[in-house]
């Protein structure tokens, strides 16, 4: 008889198989442990152990008795599920097992997981429910990078009757998680009813919403590589955008691209209020405008006809102050730092602190001093970085402010010592 698996062809990669010791997994290690050539490259299992079933060391302990018996290495590792998250329970133990894999991953390594055809058809409806549009109804990949490696899904064609009939061929053990007969959570009612009523009358609809889901994936590829390529276009610098070059392109792009710029920056998705706002309030925005869209740490700020990505809004702490000498660099309390470059030291030690405002300061070829914020301003640097800018003293005089200006006395020693000052800002 033969397997209703499919055959194990793709060149073996050391893997790691989320393992929670339920029917799907149980399949997923049993079904790669049995290749010689994947045992050869390597395979190890780690069990995040929730702890929000009862029977949670009981399914650990299940676990470590099936590697055990199977010579296959085992990693349980425990996580804090927040109950408070405002995302649900459901979506914070993802989140915390998607941290526990991360962690157990090794460079180059494969995160096995064993998402079937069922489970695609699943994300599917409940992205269609959602409203989502191709990128959403993509669903779940096959293969995608994750952490230090990638995320690798081999059964996701497979449907569940045939993972139930391979585990009873094998004689293969499995704990039920109880939480999966509940229909509260809006994938078990799927699963549960909604999915059951519809083959009744189409008996192949999880194939139809899988083959659906794998359409978009390909048109969503297709997309992404135009989409990058009228990313480069529109980008200035790292995390920066042309707003008069995105207001040339079609409204749907702009969106798309938005999503993709952030996405890329690793930050938090954008929301569709977020693309609304940008739309609404930051591209048509007055040149000198300082509009914002700010969402889960992250925000998007139009400066000078520039839309600006920064994790977070950044400062120096308003009493933070040290002496530097110039022989080391300076590492700055918001990640940022400021150097000496083509000069051992600097002449005298100087003070670095905050800006306080009212500061002035004396440029080379003039003999009165200027208020420093008009020539920050003059100079274009984004209020956001004025913040973070660090100043730097001899005494109560105020010698440079970051590399951006520099005062008269400092300029003339960094010139005869064919020296510069350089200021890094921490990332925003």
């Amino acid at each position: 008889m033969s397997s209703p698996l499919p055959n194990l062809s793709a060149a073996p990669r050391p893997v790691l198989v989320g393992f929670s010791g339920g029917l799907d997994s149980t399949v997923l290690l049993h079904w790669l442990a049995q290749s010689a050539a994947q045992r050869d490259a390597g395979v190890r299992a780690v069990h995040v152990h929730h702890g929000l079933q009862p029977a949670a060391d009981a399914w650990a302990q299940h676990c470590q008795a099936i590697c055990t018996a199977w010579n296959i290495d085992l990693q349980v590792i425990g996580v804090d599920v927040a109950r408070d998250s405002g995302h649900g329970l459901e979506a914070a133990a993802r989140h915390a097992r998607r941290d526990a894999f991360a962690s157990a991953l090794r460079p180059g390594d494969q995160l096995a997981l064993a998402h079937h055809r069922d489970d695609q058809a699943e994300t599917f409806l409940l992205r269609a429910l959602r409203g989502s549009g191709v990128d959403g109804l993509a669903a779940i990949r096959s293969e995608a990078p994750f952490a230090t490696g990638t995320v690798w899904r081999p059964l996701l064609q497979v449907p569940r009757a045939a993972l139930l009939a391979y585990a009873q061929s094998q004689a293969l053990q499995w704990v039920d998680d109880p939480s999966n007969a509940s229909d509260e959570a809006d994938r078990n009612f799927l699963r549960l009813h909604v999915l059951p009523l519809l083959q009744q009358r189409w008996p192949q609809a999880d194939a139809a919403f899988a083959r659906s889901a794998a359409l978009c994936a390909q048109a969503q590829q297709l997309l992404d590589v135009s989409d990058q390529d009228a990313l480069r276009r529109c980008s200035l610098a790292p995390g920066v955008l042309d707003g008069t070059r995105l207001l040339r392109l079609p409204r749907e792009r702009r969106a798309r691209l938005l999503r993709q710029w952030v996405r890329n920056c690793g930050l938090p998705p954008l929301p569709a209020a977020g693309v609304e706002a940008i739309e609404r309030d930051l591209l048509p925005a007055a040149h000198d405008a300082d509009a914002q869209f700010a969402w889960q740490g992250a925000r998007i700020r139009r400066w000078r006809g520039e839309l600006h990505l920064l994790s977070a809004t950044l400062a120096l702490p308003p009493h933070w102050s040290v002496h530097w000498d110039g022989r080391a660099p300076l590492a700055l309390p918001d990640g940022g730092q400021l150097e000496l470059l083509g000069a051992s030291q600097l002449a005298t030690p100087l003070q670095v602190s905050a800006r306080r405002g009212g500061e002035r300061i004396q440029l080379p070829g003039r003999t009165h001093s200027h208020a420093l914020k008009d020539l920050l301003q003059q100079r274009g640097l984004p209020p956001w970085q004025r913040r973070q800018l660090p100043l730097l003293f001899d005494g109560e005089v105020l010698m440079a402010a970051g590399d951006r200006v520099i005062a008269a006395p400092l300029q003339h020693w960094l010139d005869e010592h064919h020296a510069q000052l350089r200021w890094t800002p921490g990332a925003a």
